[in-house]
């Protein structure tokens, strides 16, 4: 892939990831035990939950949602812990609920990965830069520690040295700490070159590594190694969730203001894309029909009545 001459904005990040759901109260409890997120608001049928700040999480009421498998959408969406200390909180806890999940070494990255009541994928992980790095170029994953030594890139985490980090004053009642936030979005798509040409060529994320012997591209912005992750893996040609489908509502892209989001929404009513004003905000959809709100700091801070998208599960 060619680099666009177009980058978005290198402090481009991540925000509130969107959800329809069928049980609120297992929801919500799930996230504050399970995860310590703190309920924000509750509004009815909707609630918002996060660290401190902003909203992390936006759950919404389905009525006679349904769960479908097979389609584009969510994989995972990622929770990234400001310290190698609280991601080890995160990690205490789950392992102390007995919850299942699955703890993985990416050298970059430790983490673990669980999935929600509804089957929602979920990662929560701490950036390790220091532990060596990894590239897919040439359609090739390769890694190597500090030391230069090979490394699969995902092997089993070593749980024992990440419990270490604890001290014997960190309860695990704590609520996830300020500075957590979403890091990335896992997403599944039914074709890797239409996804890179509208993340990457319309809104201008850089390729970090794509390989289509895996089936994966990551784009970022500023350097990151992927804000939103894209795959294949449940078929290319995959068909969009339908209508009454559970998950993915939207997913949030922070500009860091108001001339960034414009510069951002007139590449994509350049390139066809329906755009919907929400509040000021822009809602897109990508190739797949997975929702993405495009808002700067201003609106993801929002109170619950002003959320720019709404409560509807779609956006027409």
């Amino acid at each position: 892939m060619e680099p666009s001459e177009f980058s978005i904005h290198p402090a481009t990040r991540l925000g509130p990831v969107a959800l329809a759901v069928a049980d609120l109260d297992r929801e919500v409890e799930f996230y504050e035990s399970i995860l310590g997120f703190r309920l924000h608001w509750r509004d009815g049928g909707s609630a918002g939950l996060g660290a401190v700040g902003e909203d992390l999480l936006r759950l919404s009421t389905l009525p006679g949602g349904r769960r479908v498998r097979g389609t584009t959408g969510l994989y995972h969406f990622a929770v990234l812990f400001p310290s190698r200390r609280e991601f080890a909180r995160a990690l205490a806890r789950v392992f102390t609920a007995r919850y299942p999940n699955a703890p993985t070494d990416h050298l970059m990255t430790e983490t673990t990965y669980l999935d929600d009541p509804e089957g929602n994928g979920i990662e929560l992980y701490v950036d390790t830069p220091e532990r060596g790095t990894w590239s897919m170029r040439g359609g090739t994953f390769s890694a190597r520690d500090s030391q230069g030594r090979p490394h699969s890139g995902r092997e089993a985490l070593d749980v024992t040295a990440v419990l270490k980090e604890l001290r014997p004053e960190d309860s695990l009642e704590t609520p996830a700490p300020e500075g957590t936030k979403i890091g990335h979005v896992h997403l599944h798509v039914a074709d890797l070159d239409e996804a890179v040409r509208f993340y990457h060529g319309v809104l201008g994320f850089d390729v970090q590594g794509e390989s289509k012997a895996i089936g994966m591209t990551f784009v970022s912005a500023g350097g990151y190694h992927h804000h939103i992750g894209l795959n294949t893996w449940v078929g290319e040609g995959a068909p969009p969730p339908p209508a009454d489908a559970l998950g993915l509502r939207y997913f949030t892209i922070v500009l860091p203001n108001r001339g960034e989001l414009e510069r951002i929404a007139e590449r994509v009513r350049a390139a066809g894309v329906a755009v919907e004003d929400k509040r000021g905000a822009v809602m897109i959809r990508d190739p797949f029909n997975t929702g993405v709100l495009l808002a700067t700091p201003d609106h993801v801070g929002r109170e619950p009545a002003d959320d720019p998208a709404g409560t509807s599960h779609r956006v027409h």
